[in-house]
């Protein structure tokens, strides 16, 4: 039987904008009681919540300030959460940056964020205070997650940490404890401010040649169809799966090949 999101609650980490924004939207599309944006523009997400309880309702939607690489400020995210719904179902962990050029603070947010999140949501408080049988938690990674990206190596470094993280927390073990599934998802090159603004993002301005020229081949999505598709895997995906959105196409289960059947080869 699919995932009810009617009644649930939600916290979308990013989600003044881009796909963080559209999932917070198509969750309410199907119901959802209530949505915390977290996010750390402030000015942004306070459209971005004005513009969902215009659509939804005045209790729909609430705004907490959260810088996802600060612990303390991640915990008190989902306090402020708890206060207002009285539960939390669903995290998707959303945030990130794709800007090579300060890769350090790439790395702490894509990788510690995503850390921080399931720690909290996962070890803390979905168990405690989801409202049915079973939380969610969503990591976003990215097709730069199970390919290789020539023009952003530290980028696609911390999107494979999201994929490794996601199958590890998504084993049998840690559902059977907790009862909160876990599940990632690789977005392909999607129209959103990230993708679009990507001058001076790159460790080296030789970087930009490689840049060009995969740019010309990609296939985009708009962040509403990626979005559409997330409600439904949420839904349906099985715990510790991970799913490719690409070129606003069905999605489709990556799995990586078992090493133990994979045919040897044996340099001397």
């Amino acid at each position: 039987m699919p995932y009810q999101i009617e009644g649930k609650v939600a916290l979308v980490t990013g989600g003044a904008s881009g796909l963080g924004f559209n999932f917070a939207k198509g969750l309410l599309k199907n119901g959802l009681k209530g949505v915390t944006v977290a996010d750390i523009d402030e000015n942004i997400a306070l459209k971005a919540v004005q513009e969902l309880k215009s659509e939804f309702g005045e209790r729909k939607a609430i705004f907490v300030q959260t810088d996802v690489t600060n612990f303390k400020q991640f915990d008190d995210t989902f306090k402020k959460t708890i206060d207002t719904y009285q539960n939390i179902d669903i995290l998707i962990n959303n945030a990130g940056i794709m800007n090579d050029a300060v890769w350090q603070k790439e790395l702490q947010i894509n990788i510690n964020g995503t850390i921080h999140g399931v720690l909290l949501g996962l070890e803390e408080y979905i168990p405690k205070y989801k409202s049915g049988n079973e939380g969610l938690i969503v990591n976003i990674s990215s097709v730069a997650g199970v390919v290789a990206a020539g023009p952003f190596p530290i980028y696609t470094a911390s999107k494979f940490a999201v994929h490794g993280l996601t199958l590890s927390w998504g084993l049998p073990f840690h559902y059977n404890r907790t009862k909160v599934r876990v599940v990632g998802i690789c977005p392909g090159a999607t129209l959103t401010p990230m993708l679009q603004n990507v001058k001076n993002k790159v460790l080296k301005p030789i970087y930009e040649e490689i840049l060009v020229k995969e740019r010309a081949s990609l296939e985009t999505q708009s962040p509403e169809v990626v979005a559409n598709f997330v409600v439904k895997i949420i839904q349906e995906a099985p715990n510790g799966t991970m799913w490719v959105i690409k070129g606003g196409t069905e999605p489709y289960q990556y799995v990586i090949p078992d090493r133990f059947n994979l045919p040897k080869k044996i340099f001397l």
